[in-house]
């Protein structure tokens, strides 16, 4: 009897230390008749819960409302919720438009790089080129920082960004024709190759970046500089004698 007795008080501790404790099953002496239980299935993780943890992955950076806004009016990247608050969609979208841009990192943050792009891109009015009403012409905006390509009138090739000449080596506003192409081109006062090459005027013309396009502050020595697949895409379409159009001024100049 004494054993018995304190079997069933160690049972009754062991009961109120772990439903005191938080765990979710229900314990009875043995013997007592009463059928085990546990406790009920946790709750399905819902929908919105979802969506918040990957977007927590993705910071809101300070900019984010204003990107939103010019992601949605450049088109291509989603459509996107103008509230300033970071969603699942919405970084998707930022990462996209960063990775197509060469903004580094591609890491969905609308910071100050993400925000001047977009809105330069955004700003750009492909009517103002002028271009002719047949064959092809490249524009260069140098107020905005951008260049596309229009055929027979229309845009054949989207506004994309550009790095033109820093102050005392402006790249010229008018109208031109490509006068040279090559694939690879050497530059003798600068020491350094200048991938899809094509000249335009004097010793400028259209190449590939050989730096980090963002870095406004450095500016070229009259070139129009492009990110490698618009340095490709422009080299596959010029011929010589196409017609480049460039205007405005480059902020600076």
């Amino acid at each position: 009897m004494v054993v018995r007795r304190a079997s069933a008080r160690l049972t009754g501790v062991v009961l109120a230390t772990l439903v005191g404790g938080g765990l979710g099953v229900a314990l009875t002496p043995a013997g007592a008749g009463a059928a085990v239980r546990t406790a009920p299935a946790a709750k399905v993780v819902t929908t919105s819960v979802v969506t918040q943890a990957a977007a927590a992955s993705c910071a809101t950076g300070k900019f984010q409302k204003q990107v939103e806004g010019n992601l949605n009016k450049i088109g291509g990247y989603g459509t996107l919720t103008v509230d300033g608050k970071q969603s699942a969609t919405d970084c998707a979208a930022i990462k996209k438009f960063q990775t197509r841009f060469g903004i580094k990192p591609a890491s969905g943050l609308a910071g100050p790089t993400t925000n001047d792009v977009a809105k330069r891109l955004a700003a750009s009015n492909t009517a103002a080129c002028k271009a002719k009403k047949t064959g092809l012409t490249f524009c260069v905006d140098l107020t905005h920082q951008t260049t596309w390509v229009m055929k027979d009138g229309k845009v054949l090739v989207k506004p994309t960004v550009t790095r033109t000449g820093m102050n005392n080596y402006e790249t010229p506003a008018g109208t031109f024709k490509i006068n040279k192409r090559t694939k690879k081109e050497w530059s003798d006062p600068y020491h350094v190759w200048l991938p899809y090459w094509q000249r335009f005027i004097g010793g400028r013309g259209f190449h590939q970046t050989t730096t980090y396009i963002h870095d406004m502050w450095r500016g070229s020595h009259g070139c129009v500089n492009l990110l490698p697949q618009d340095a490709t895409k422009y080299y596959s379409l010029g011929k010589i004698g196409s017609t480049v159009k460039v205007f405005g001024r480059r902020p600076g100049t």
